[in-house]
């Protein structure tokens, strides 16, 4: 797929003299960026908590304050 991005002189003047060293075209290291992109992307994956947290008799009426909370959690 072909497409248009536009990138700031000053960047791309950097990216083709990065190219040009290390013997690759400005294609190829874009390719490159944008696989590593979403390669990272698919490595965070949310982590997901079940609930409640703090399980109650009667759920979605659970009142707490900081008193009650220092005893759930039980700080040293």
């Amino acid at each position: 797929m072909r497409t248009t991005v536009d990138i700031p002189d000053a960047l791309y003047r950097q990216l083709k003299g990065k190219a040009a060293n290390e013997g690759r075209t400005v294609k190829e290291l874009i390719l490159r960026g944008v696989e590593a992109e979403l390669k990272v992307s698919r490595q965070r994956r949310p982590k997901f908590v079940s609930s409640p947290l703090i399980r109650s008799k009667h759920p979605g009426s659970l009142v707490l304050d900081n008193a009650k909370i220092f005893d759930i959690i039980g700080f040293p």
